[in-house]
């Protein structure tokens, strides 16, 4: 059955409609980053290499069985007289380690570094939660820096033609539409500055999803801004038994130290077991022999002497390793505290800043208001109407921010306190507006 081309046209706006009334919320740009995003799944991958390395390290310490056949055709002369025969040869041989402290010593390194890869596989884990939250609000927020220049600008070019049709009568003062006119200038220069940041801010998101954004489901206006209970003190301590990446370090310190035990070892003694079977009926140089099954048990003693100071001077190096990964350990620390407090600090001030800014946007609006009732009657210039309604579009401008950094400093300190988790995610998607997709799946 054809479709006629009226009907065609109908699906192909019905397709193009439902596609521009999608919006992406956080929780579907969430699962893009987790499908997309390098980083995690390299940690994700040596994870399996640290399995894979313990394992080999536990291999050496088992039984090492090995077998030879050799089959031959062989000829012997002796004056005019030949002879053809062939040989066979065969030998299973097993080695079992009795005491080899190095193996150990590798075998226990490996088993830190294992658990130090899936720490950090949990930090990866993490990291990319506050980072689809910090990118997604920092695209929500230069759109809204943009919208409010626009805005801005379309207030004061109406404002412009109502002084421009004044002052053909003469009725308003030629600096009035110098004012205006400079001022639009410089909304213009503002505009191009908050377009460059929703460029950028969509490459920052489009690096987790490998997908540029189309559009975004934004945040409601009323929402309940609350600050983070608790003292910092107990927060700090939190943060240092719970955050993955301190714990990650810690595990780094433990493999540094078993490599140095490791490295130390290399001077102890290497005692191993070993049976051999051979079974044969072939001697020296191939010479044709009776059938001989020989079977051997043996105690080896590797006891090493010198090895031209190799072995101290690795053992050297392993220490200094310790010791820069102590260091490590010790600067992560302080990172954390200044990131912990920053992040509770920076948390509770946005939430004051948000209730204050509210109320400096209801003076700033009364007082745009009064300017412009003022400028009506002549009592004050034009340029006071412009600065008061600068002021007015710069307040919702830094509620806008203040919203958007409460959002992220939030994150930022369950983070840092190593509690972030994908319901801290559901917990702020339900933040925003609801999805035009939503809605026509609940009618």
């Amino acid at each position: 059955m054809t479709m006629n081309k009226p009907n065609l046209l109908l699906v192909v706006l019905f397709f193009a409609v439902c596609e521009t009334s999608y919006a992406d919320d956080l929780l579907t740009i969430y699962h893009q980053a987790l499908e997309a995003d390098p980083e995690l799944k390299a940690s994700e991958t040596k994870i399996k290499i640290g399995s894979a390395q313990k394992g080999q390290a536990l291999g050496e310490m088992l039984p090492q069985i090995t077998g030879t056949g050799n089959w031959s055709t062989n000829r012997q002369e002796s004056g005019n007289l030949g002879d053809d025969y062939t040989g066979t040869r065969y030998v299973v041989s097993l080695n079992q380690t009795l005491i080899d402290f190095p193996k150990f010593w590798n075998w226990r390194r490996a088993k830190s570094v294992e658990s130090q890869y899936a720490l950090e596989n949990i930090e990866a884990q993490q990291t990319l939660l506050f980072n689809v939250v910090e990118r997604y609000f920092a695209v929500l927020e230069a759109e809204d820096e943009l919208k409010f220049f626009t805005s801005e600008q379309e207030t004061t070019a109406q404002q412009k033609q109502q002084i421009e049709k004044l002052s053909v009568h003469q009725l308003v003062k030629i600096t009035d539409v110098y004012a205006i006119e400079a001022r639009l200038d410089q909304i213009k220069a503002s505009m191009i500055e908050a377009e460059a940041k929703v460029v950028t801010a969509k490459d920052g998101l489009k690096e987790l999803t490998n997908k540029p954004p189309e559009s975004l489901v934004k945040l409601r206006d009323e929402i309940y801004y609350k600050e983070l209970e608790g003292k910092l003190e107990d927060w700090l301590e939190v943060a240092k038994s719970e955050n993955p990446s301190l714990a990650a370090q810690q595990y780094a310190i433990t493999a540094a130290d078993e490599e140095v035990a490791l490295q130390r070892s290399k001077h102890l003694p290497v005692v191993e077991l070993q049976l051999n079977y051979f079974n044969t009926d072939t001697g020296f140089q191939s010479s044709r022999t009776n059938q001989t099954e020989t079977r051997v048990a043996a105690i080896n003693v590797n006891v090493p002497l010198f090895s031209g100071g190799t072995t101290t001077r690795r053992t050297e190096e392993a220490q200094h390793k310790l010791t820069l990964n102590k260091y490590a350990s010790d600067a992560k620390l302080r990172a954390l505290i200044k990131e912990t407090s920053d992040a509770f600090l920076s948390s509770n001030a946005n939430v004051r800043r948000i209730k204050a800014t509210r109320k400096a946007l209801e003076s700033a609006n009364k007082s745009r208001e009064a300017m412009e009732t003022g400028f009506k009657y002549g009592v004050v210039t034009m340029n006071d109407v412009l600065n008061a309604q600068q002021e007015e579009f710069q307040v919702k401008r830094d509620l806008s921010q203040a919203k958007y950094g409460y959002i992220k400093n939030r994150i930022r300190f369950m983070q840092a306190i190593g509690l972030i988790s994908e319901d801290n995610l559901v917990e702020v998607n339900n933040w925003l507006e609801t999805n035009p997709s939503q809605d026509d799946g609940k009618q």
